[in-house]
């Protein structure tokens, strides 16, 4: 049974295989042409934590394909009061396929190992291949397809989603340089590093000016996860370790000055939530290089392709069919 959980077990055949179905999806949402693929089918998302383009996507593209999907809070649900295999093993008898934004991905890791119905990582602390794969599709739209992206460069802390966007980048041929003074350690994965070493693809520039130099495509992200703030302040027991982090990593803030002194033709990436003067600058936001919002918007048309490519669907409906192990 296929699972979706760090993009180790895909090849770069099965993602170049998503993105052309999310490129199908998207041509048919912009002409108005329906996609009815998921009739009848349920998708049980559980977060861990809060989300605001995972849930939407996720909620939307099911609707879109025909199918329904169902919210559940990890803290409104019986999860914290009994045995989490236990618990899981039930939620999984009402879906057809299971989104997990979990604080730790062994909770993922535990509902793949049931085999029951396709398990997706919608973000762990380790991994985020939603996000990457709707960075790369936004980057292949811009470039005028994959084989015209050529360099992408990552600035600021090493975390969950530089992990995903680097592995998957490197598999797909494409250079990646990282601009990072620090690794956040939650995130490491050594496996995932070697497979990503391994390729000859990923490589460490010391200042963010060389990193840049001559990419498509610049991105960051958040240097303190979102869980560690209370509307944009830092939670008590962590505002030592933001101040800490602030002196780190503002010499590797994305802004303006920035791409226009030493990359003026690359495209400014984030995967938001944005800390508005912190891992970036408000004229970052607003260049016209930026693509952020477009990115964004493409979360939705990967999801839907990751569910259909999960389950089997074929995108055209003439020939729909699906593939797998009956539940």
């Amino acid at each position: 049974m296929k699972h979706l959980i760090s993009l180790k077990e895909q090849s770069a055949d099965d993602i170049r295989e998503i993105l052309d179905i999310a490129s199908d999806l998207k041509k048919k949402y912009r002409a108005g042409i329906a996609t009815n693929l998921l009739p009848g089918k349920t998708l049980v998302m559980l977060f861990q934590k809060n989300s605001t383009r995972t849930r939407l996507s996720f909620e939307a593209g099911m609707t879109e394909l025909g199918g329904h999907a169902i919210f559940l809070a990890s803290s409104h649900a019986q999860l914290p009061l009994a045995d989490f295999s236990d618990e899981i093993q039930a939620i999984m008898r009402f879906a057809d396929v299971l989104m997990i934004r979990s604080m730790h991905v062994k909770d993922v890791l535990t509902a793949a190992s049931y085999d029951r119905i396709p398990v997706i990582d919608a973000c762990s602390e380790k991994y985020h291949p939603c996000q990457a794969l709707g960075d790369i599709m936004t980057m292949s739209e811009y470039s005028g397809g994959l084989k015209n992206v050529k360099k992408i460069a990552w600035l600021g802390i090493e975390n969950n989603v530089c992990n995903t966007l680097k592995l998957a980048c490197a598999k797909l041929g494409i250079e990646v340089v990282l601009a990072t003074p620090e690794v956040h350690p939650p995130s490491v994965d050594k496996e995932l590093n070697a497979q990503a070493s391994a390729t000859g693809k990923v490589r460490r520039a010391k200042h963010p000016k060389d990193a840049i130099a001559d990419a498509d495509y610049v991105h960051t992200d958040t240097w303190l996860d979102a869980e560690y703030f209370n509307n944009r302040t830092p939670k008590p027991e962590f505002s030592a370790e933001f101040e800490r982090r602030k002196a780190v990593f503002m010499p590797y803030q994305l802004n303006a000055k920035l791409i226009d002194t030493y990359a003026p033709k690359a495209r400014i990436m984030h995967c938001m939530p944005m800390h508005v003067g912190y891992e970036i600058s408000r004229d970052a936001i607003d260049h016209k290089n930026s693509v952020i919002f477009d990115q964004a918007e493409n979360r939705k048309h990967v999801q839907k392709a990751i569910l259909l490519w999960l389950l089997g669907v074929n995108i055209n409906p003439a020939k729909h069919r699906k593939i797998g192990k009956k539940r």
